[in-house]
């Protein structure tokens, strides 16, 4: 290649378009967005196009996928992603989102996973996987410290080195080492004074140099700050510029700065194009680390077949295989928070249902920003249970609230409310959440979306009100949440005979929610991160900065540590409203008492587990480590295996689970490694973090 060819290879030249060398055969390398689905198309610019076959399938959110706790699931849901993405032509999905659920406030947090570093990495080798052997690359995001909305362009994260390793890190290393990403984005961040995407310690000591990362590191849109950080501290690609002068720019052709300058294309004023072969050409010490940009960039491109004689199987696009995905993603990861008096699942002999609550009719596929998704088609909760039930039950609708930013309580909807379920055996009120829409203008409505984080936990639009209204006219109430986070429930809870989370669901979301209610399909999602009863619970503002340290909004300090989620409220004595792995059944386990088996450094636990109950099911056995003496301040516990069985009634499974040196080791910021100390190690197993069935313990 010429020197002006490897310097193409390294930026953008349309909105989702890179690189090229038609003299050589390259062909530019095509990334869609795509947490949950192939985003709708966008041309050369960030217009949409007309008539383009860019409805496909919506798959729930990644809060849901991680609530199945199903390891397969993630690659199944991977599977989906990349055949599509392969159907449309893409090279890069960007996604999955792995970002610590730091705060309950951060309004990207539906497109993340768990507020746990292990849960993270078990779900994230799949999805990475199942994308990548459909010929396309994953891209792992947001690298890393991306744990908030707010300020996110300009805000300077501190946190400890321990935090860093322990919390903040483990999910990338599993998506690098064990899931083999082909690529990964920077975030917009600044991390200990220097930017992201351009961070040496981050990109080239951490995830170059100690990981063995061989694949391409790209930019956020626009992240990228200046031409000789980017060139030397690991940024491959660069991607995205201002979005004013994007959308303001048809003929994507801006002028120069300088005066007599000929017209330049608007990707050559990327600090990865012409500036950098300026920079190359007055220091030709540069030209190594160009072509290691260049060689990281083909690497991708061999190993999705872009490059060589081999190539891609075709994909295929919203089939039916991929609509049965995201129906079995959304029925796993429903979580049943609460069920007084076995109220759920519902009897099909019922007469009348009143459906209340905008979110029942609402559809979600075109929310949240750049994770938006064009479905084919989405049902919503109303027309699910419409499908469950047909002409044998008589189901009613209210509206019950406006979704609009500030919205307050409407007495006329509410009455309106209250009436129908006054009128109802049964009440099914869908509410909680939403997403943006119009994505120049997504915080207008969105609780829920990128580039703005929740003004709070509360119940968006009044709902508060409206729900105690409605469970006084009818305490036979299921109360079900849409949402990408924990919402403060306090209000109207105790009341409340039962409680389903359904996060947002996807285009099978309706069917899904109706198979769980009428109990066709018994929940067994599990919460991937902790409900607090109140926003000062959290440890991110109790103990931490949010959204910035005070006297300085471009600064923040995370001085909850390690102490991130369940690890605060369990080792603080916090109670949480939901714990994390929360999440209840329509039937019961027995869990047999422990044998734990130690050996050089590691573990194996094993157990038996029955379903006591009257109906088949899905567990989670989960295991939790317990440092009883330590150097250092350690967690109560901390999640270190899991595993899901299904039982029929009466049947019993042995559980095997396996401990390796890293389930007791934890960082030594003064050796700069991990520690695994001698000594006696409690090990717990049970439901949730909360629900401890069996206890035993070992000496390492």
């Amino acid at each position: 290649m010429t020197l002006e060819e490897k310097v193409h290879m390294l930026h953008a030249n349309s909105a989702f378009a890179a690189g090229g060398i038609q003299r050589l055969g390259i062909p530019e390398i095509m990334t869609s967005d795509g947490p949950h689905g192939v985003r709708p198309e966008q041309g050369r610019d960030w217009k949409g196009v007309k008539g383009a076959n860019d409805a496909g399938t919506y798959l729930p959110n990644n809060n849901t996928l991680a609530s199945t706790w199903n390891p397969d699931l993630g690659y199944a849901y991977g599977t989906v992603l990349g055949s599509e993405a392969n159907f449309r032509g893409k090279d890069i999905i960007l996604g999955p989102g792995i970002n610590i659920i730091r705060t309950p406030l951060n309004g990207r947090n539906f497109e993340y996973l768990s507020e746990d570093p292990f849960l993270i990495s078990k779900m994230v080798v799949g999805y990475i996987r199942g994308v990548q052997d459909q010929g396309v690359s994953a891209c792992v995001k947001h690298y890393a410290a991306n744990n908030q909305e707010t300020h996110r362009n300009d805000i300077d994260v501190e946190m400890s080195e321990r935090a860093l390793r322990e919390i903040y890190l483990p999910g990338f290393k599993a998506a690098i080492q064990q899931g083999g990403a082909y690529s990964l984005m920077g975030s917009y961040n600044k991390f200990r004074g220097t930017y992201a995407t351009e961070n040496a310690y981050l990109m080239n000591d951490v995830l170059k140099g100690e990981w063995g990362f061989k694949g391409l590191v790209m930019s956020d849109w626009g992240s990228v700050h200046n031409t000789q950080e980017a060139l030397h501290n690991g940024t491959d690609l660069e991607m995205g510029t201002d979005l004013e002068l994007m959308y303001n720019s048809t003929d994507q052709t801006a002028t120069a700065s300088t005066a007599n300058a000929p017209t330049k294309s608007l990707y050559d004023r990327f600090y990865l194009a012409d500036a950098a072969l300026e920079a190359i050409k007055k220091d030709p010490k540069l030209l190594p680390v160009l072509d290691d940009k260049v060689r990281r960039i083909l690497r991708v491109m061999y190993a999705t077949n872009m490059l060589g004689g081999t190539k891609r199987k075709p994909g295929a696009y919203n089939s039916k295989e991929h609509q049965a995905t995201a129906l079995r993603v959304a029925e796993e990861g429903i979580v049943l928070l609460k069920n007084e008096g076995n109220m759920l699942p519902l009897k099909k002999s019922v007469k009348t249902i009143a459906v209340i609550g905008e979110n029942a009719t609402r559809e979600n596929g075109m929310g949240g920003g750049s994770a938006q998704v064009k479905p084919k088609y989405e049902i919503t909760a109303l027309q699910g249970l419409k499908n469950e039930l047909g002409d044998q039950v008589k189901i009613t609708y209210a509206q019950g609230y406006k979704i609009a930013r500030g919205q307050k309580a409407d007495p006329q909807l509410i009455a309106e409310a209250v009436a129908a379920a006054k009128a109802a055996d049964v009440v099914v009120y869908v509410g909680g959440s939403t997403h943006g829409y119009d994505y120049s203008k997504w915080s207008d409505n969105a609780y829920d979306a990128e580039g703005t984080d929740k003004p709070d936990m509360k119940m968006p639009f009044g709902q508060d009100e409206l729900i105690t209204a409605v469970q006084k006219a009818n305490p036979n109430t299921v109360v079900v949440l849409l949402g990408g986070g924990p919402i403060d429930v306090t209000p109207w809870v105790g009341q409340t005979k039962a409680l389903v989370e359904t996060w947002y669901p996807g285009m099978e979301g309706g069917n899904a929610l109706a198979h769980v209610l009428f109990g066709d399909v018994n929940p067994s999602g599990k919460l991937p991160f902790t409900f607090p009863a109140k926003l000062e619970d959290s440890p991110a503002h109790k103990l931490g900065e949010y959204p910035s340290t005070p006297g300085n909004e471009l600064k923040q300090t995370y001085k909850e540590d390690i102490f991130v989620g369940y690890r605060y409220f369990d080792t603080y004595k916090v109670a949480p409203q939901f714990a994390f792995g929360h999440g209840l059944s329509y039937t019961t386990f027995d869990y047999g008492k422990l044998t734990v088996t130690p050996g050089a450094q590691r573990a194996t636990v094993s157990l038996t587990v029955r379903n006591t109950g009257k109906v088949a099911g899905a567990e989670v056995v989960q295991l939790y480590v317990k440092d009883e003496q330590s150097a250092v301040k350690r967690p109560e516990k901390e999640l270190k295996a899991f595993e899901k069985v299904s039982l029929k009634p009466g049947e019993s499974k042995t559980v095997t689970l396996k401990l390796g040196a890293d389930a007791f080791q934890y960082y030594d910021e003064g050796k700069k490694q991990w520690v695994l100390e001698p000594g006696k190690f409690q090990v717990l197993v049970g439901s949730s973090s909360r629900d401890i069935r069996q206890t035993g313990s070992l000496t390492l």
